[in-house]
């Protein structure tokens, strides 16, 4: 990848921006990461106790809607049941934790009194009663585990979502970024030496045309000298003779 990179100053500064956006990307996911791992924890001890109390609640409703069934009778039962007139009325609303949104199930009037169930008192047994509290306590159970199970799995989802994220960031865009990084800085070191090379032999050049210049300067001067020496000479032999 990094051979597709064209190497120019612009080009790396570009990249070195990438590199600083992508290590505070990386650094803030990190973060995120280990802070929704935190969360998930607490929610997981949290749905570890629901689902206790759920198993528990579930198999005390069954066994109390099973003795009143045998003391009372199924018909008994369902007349107790069908009398109900208010049912729970399920609401939701959402929180936000670590950047994840998470319901919040509220139910309203799951727990009622013995003159809210319905059934009149005289003709039903206590065995009745413990059932309804028993399935009353098990709906609430239900409707936690709901909410708490619910965050869980939406957590869970973000958090591999998060992990992904800082994977592809620490493993594949940050390696190729310093590659490219690395690359550029390269090729720059190598144009400018060249260029550096070039200039030193240019200026080699220069000078030897330089001095090359002063030499034949300097041997035009001499000629010129020698030339000017030549008439003195010839004008002063006749009076030697003499």
């Amino acid at each position: 990848m990094a051979n597709d990179v064209k190497p120019t100053r612009k080009n790396l500064m570009a990249i070195e921006d990438r590199i600083e956006l992508s290590e505070r990307g990386h650094g803030t996911l990190e973060k995120k990461r280990d802070g929704l791992i935190m969360e998930f924890m607490d929610i997981l001890d949290k749905a570890q106790d629901v689902r206790g109390d759920l198993a528990q609640d579930y198999e005390d409703a069954q066994k109390k809607i099973n003795m009143a069934r045998a003391m009372e009778g199924d018909v008994a039962v369902r007349g107790a049941a069908s009398a109900l007139q208010e049912h729970p009325e399920i609401t939701t609303e959402s929180k936000n934790i670590m950047g994840v949104v998470v319901p919040q199930i509220e139910s309203s009037r799951v727990s009622k009194s013995l003159e809210q169930r319905g059934y009149g008192i005289m003709g039903t047994s206590a065995r009745i009663d413990e059932a309804a509290e028993a399935y009353e306590d098990l709906l609430e159970s239900i409707i936690l585990a709901a909410e708490v199970e619910t965050a869980m799995k939406k957590m869970l989802r973000e958090i591999e979502t998060t992990k992904r994220r800082v994977n592809a960031l620490e493993f594949k865009l940050l390696p190729e970024l310093y590659e490219n990084q690395e690359y550029i800085e390269q090729k720059l070191e190598e144009q400018e030496r060249e260029e550096t090379f070039r200039l030193k032999k240019i200026k080699e050049k220069k000078e030897a045309e330089e001095k090359a210049e002063r030499e034949a300067e300097r041997a035009a001067e001499e000629e010129a000298a020698l030339e000017d020496a030549q008439p003195e000479t010839a004008a002063q032999s006749p009076a030697a003779n003499q």
